[in-house]
């Protein structure tokens, strides 16, 4: 274990943000279990450790949330926070979810994605220089999310740009974590009382008339509270991280032109390729916990009461786990990842980012089969949860 500050991952370090790669293989190599002295941490990153801490919960628990500066406030979370709880509330608020989160729901949105991808795509044919971000990206995970609740295409961009405020950070910052800052999910409340007095076929009606069997054995429906909560972990869940997806698609893709070419004369490799895209760049590069009783990695201890920080990023190029881990191959047989987490807290919504990210590189890939990225334009945005381009401007060849 290590603090020394030649060897030193610091989380809100836009320096670190630009490329943590380097510093990851040196934590694995050198530092496996490290202890970041400011912010009073500890974090493993090798995939080996990884895959044995994520899924006990019960020494490395989600109940004080899954990010660090959320776990160091100790602030209270509202129930039906599905991310930030432990069994066996998290199996019953994941029960219910999953009952509406159907793969027949999932798949039945295909059509309207892809129709989605076509309308905006089109437009950019002939322009020789967009940015992907701006134009595309930021746009097309609210409108799926939209798909799925129920939400006005009208109104779709409001809701995304509320929630990535809330992530948004800046530069070497922390989150905001006031009163009313996180997990507000008041901007849906009006489509909840909306659609009580009109139904439909979507998740938000289901949500509001599925009965189950609450944790005091009381047969009942969702609350309204209890609505926004869940409504808004499914909509900042899938809305910044799947945008984030399309974002290292397009830049991946420039920097390895022949993977590109190969995706582009045999589009049955484009599932495989976002596989390998999600591995070789998540858009969430850490998962936190809190540790409730001493545990040992590497010789050391680390006590209960810590923060433990999971860096997935990391162990998705460990060599150990992967050959050739910094090498972008779309034919790569990746298995077992870690970019959706691991055991209960398995992203429920997974189904649904590789069907989003299917759909939508079919059809860049269809439009533009080569690019460059203005790297001098393009910029990392900076939060310190997810990890992804704010602005990336293309020149299309």
């Amino acid at each position: 274990m290590s603090t020394d500050t030649a060897i030193a991952w610091d989380p809100y370090n836009r320096t670190y943000a630009d490329d943590p790669y380097p510093i990851f293989q040196r934590l694995r190599e050198d530092v496996p279990l490290y202890y970041n002295e400011q912010y009073d941490f500890y974090a493993v990153s090798s995939f080996a450790d990884c895959e044995r801490g994520l899924p006990d919960w019960k020494t490395f628990s989600s109940a004080k949330g899954g990010i660090l500066e959320i776990i160091k406030s100790g602030i209270e979370l509202p129930p039906g926070t599905l991310i930030f709880e432990d069994p066996p509330a998290h199996d019953l608020h994941r029960k219910l979810l999953s009952r509406v989160f159907t793969p027949k729901r999932i798949g039945g949105l295909e059509p309207k994605v892809r129709d989605f991808c076509v309308r905006t795509l089109d437009p950019l044919v002939g322009a020789g220089r967009f940015d992907m971000v701006e134009a595309f990206a930021k746009e097309f995970p609210m409108r799926v999310i939209g798909m799925l609740l129920g939400i006005p295409e009208a109104d779709q961009a409001s809701i995304r740009d509320a929630g990535n405020d809330a992530l948004r950070t800046e530069g070497g910052g922390q989150m905001d974590l006031s009163e009313g800052a996180l997990l507000s999910g008041e901007v849906f409340g009006p489509y909840i009382d909306w659609r009580r007095e009109n139904p439909s076929d979507d998740l938000m009606t289901e949500l509001l008339t599925n009965e189950f069997t609450d944790e005091n054995g009381v047969t009942r429906t969702l609350t309204r509270d209890e609505i926004l909560t869940y409504v808004t972990v499914v909509a900042g869940a899938g809305n910044e991280t799947t945008g984030r997806l399309i974002g290292w698609a397009t830049s991946t893709l420039a920097k390895f032109p022949e993977a590109r070419a190969e995706l582009v004369a045999d589009p049955s490799l484009i599932p495989g390729a976002i596989e390998e895209l999600l591995r070789f760049e998540p858009p969430g590069h850490a998962i936190g916990r809190y540790v409730t009783t001493d545990v040992e990695f590497h010789g050391q201890t680390v006590p209960a009461g810590s923060t433990m920080m999971f860096i997935i990023a990391s162990a998705n190029r460990d060599p150990a786990r992967y050959p050739d881990p910094n090498t972008f191959d779309v034919r790569r047989r990746i298995g077992q990842q870690l970019t959706f987490g691991l055991g209960g807290h398995y992203c429920l919504g997974a189904a649904l980012a590789r069907l989003e990210g299917r759909v939508a590189l079919e059809e860049i890939l269809k439009r533009f089969p080569s690019w460059d990225v203005d790297w001098e334009a393009a910029k990392i945005a900076s939060t310190s949860t997810v990890r992804g381009w704010e602005s990336l401007p293309i020149v299309v060849g």
